[in-house]
């Protein structure tokens, strides 16, 4: 009876081991068939970035030939190559040795936005933007957006269409290279135009050649059912916030506070709340659209 007794245990030990050996390798099987999450390494400046006002001309005499500069520079002063050159004084940090990311105020990473495939987000305050893939950055850079007279709109706005280049609605005689609407009616879009380093636009996001080619690429375009309704709409874009025309330039605050204009994930999250439900479904829309395109 006793052998009876120790080889039923035995066995009872064995099945249960043999379960518990089973749960693990659903559990690495399920991690395994997961999407991987994308992720950015990003280098940080050597030191603590301070900012300060220097001659421009002084300073460009220089460091003009110095590409790496030269790009903080663009993205700090919120201006393109011919515009800078005609300010009187620039903002420059201490430490050039980080990534572009670290000079702009936008966060590395939402957490609310990792379930949200693409999305591309303007700040008025502080004339920056960025484009976030499952919550991670991957692209920031300068804007320059609607003047006084003509503020850009916001809120929520998809992508619609795209051409490498157009004619301004405003004047045909503004050419208007790597633009994408996002408001057909009014004739928003984002594009590439000349950046004075303050919002001058018709309304438009203005950007850098660089970074309206990057976006003019990483946003998808509307899906029509014809030619008066849509079936399916483009990247999601956010506008926010507001700009002080009477005052003067908000990076100017950099000088006495590094971290005068950064705009936390709590900031993200608050703006996108009231959205996030329809940028989910528009989603689902699209994925179910380009998976039935690939049949």
């Amino acid at each position: 009876m006793k052998k009876l007794y120790y080889l039923a245990n035995a066995l009872l030990l064995l099945i249960l081991a043999l379960m518990v050996s089973c749960k693990k390798s659903d559990t690495i099987t399920i991690t395994e068939n997961k999407k991987p999450k994308k992720t950015v390494e990003y280098k940080k400046p050597e030191s603590t970035v301070l900012y300060q006002f220097t001659k421009s001309k002084e300073w460009l005499k220089a460091n003009e030939a110095d590409s790496i500069k030269m790009n903080i520079i663009y993205a700090l002063n919120r201006a393109d190559k011919t515009n800078l050159k005609k300010l009187d004084s620039l903002i420059v940090p201490s430490d050039f040795s980080g990534d572009l990311v670290y000079y702009l105020p936008f966060p590395l990473h939402v957490n609310a936005l990792e379930g949200v495939s693409k999305i591309i987000i303007f700040s008025y305050p502080t004339q920056t933007f960025a484009a976030y893939e499952n919550g991670e950055l991957v692209r920031t850079g300068p804007t320059n957006m609607g003047r006084k007279a003509d503020q850009t709109p916001t809120g929520l706005f998809f992508t619609n269409w795209k051409a490498e280049k157009t004619t301004s609605t405003f004047n045909d005689e503004w050419e208007l290279k790597w633009n994408f609407n996002i408001e057909n009616k009014l004739g928003v879009g984002f594009h590439q135009y000349e950046l004075p380093g303050y919002p001058a636009s018709h309304s438009c996001l203005r950007l850098l050649e660089k970074d309206a080619k990057y976006l003019y690429k990483f946003a998808d375009e509307w899906i029509l059912k014809d030619k008066e309704n849509v079936k399916v709409k483009g990247t999601p874009v956010i506008v926010f916030g507001s700009y002080d025309f009477d005052g003067s330039k908000p990076w100017f605050q950099l000088t006495t506070d590094p971290k005068a204009l950064n705009i936390s994930e709590a900031e993200i999250e608050k703006q996108i709340k009231p959205f996030i439900q329809q940028i989910l479904e528009n989603q689902t829309l699209s994925e179910t659209e380009k998976n039935t395109a690939s049949l």
